[in-house]
């Protein structure tokens, strides 16, 4: 008998019903500065702003995402403790982001 690794165990008959254990992910630790690189690699040429750094909780990262979102009027998603504003206008989320009292640097091209 082989054991598939993708198959999640819900019940033995050692133990019963199997519970499952939820682990919080927790941000990794920068050095308190926020960079915010331009990507387009893989979006048929449209440029992405990509904010790394933030040391935030996933619902305060989605919730700061979302109101970078509605100030550049346009979309974006939460991705691996990074925020992807689909815009190339680099400088108007550093502006939100220095009146959030963040330390904020332009990286990448």
């Amino acid at each position: 008998m082989r054991i598939d690794p993708n198959v999640a165990l819900v019940f033995s008959t050692d133990g019963g019903r199997i519970k499952e254990e939820k682990v919080e992910e927790t941000a990794p630790k920068g050095d308190g500065i926020i960079r915010i690189h331009r990507d387009s690699k893989g979006r048929k040429g449209k440029g992405v702003s990509i904010v790394k750094g933030l040391e935030l909780p996933p619902k305060e990262l989605k919730a700061l995402a979302q109101k970078l979102k509605k100030q550049c009027g346009c979309g974006g998603t939460v991705k691996d403790f990074t925020i992807e504003i689909q815009t190339d206008n680099r400088e108007q989320i550093k502006s939100l982001l220095e009146k959030l009292n963040y330390t904020v640097k332009l990286a990448g091209g």
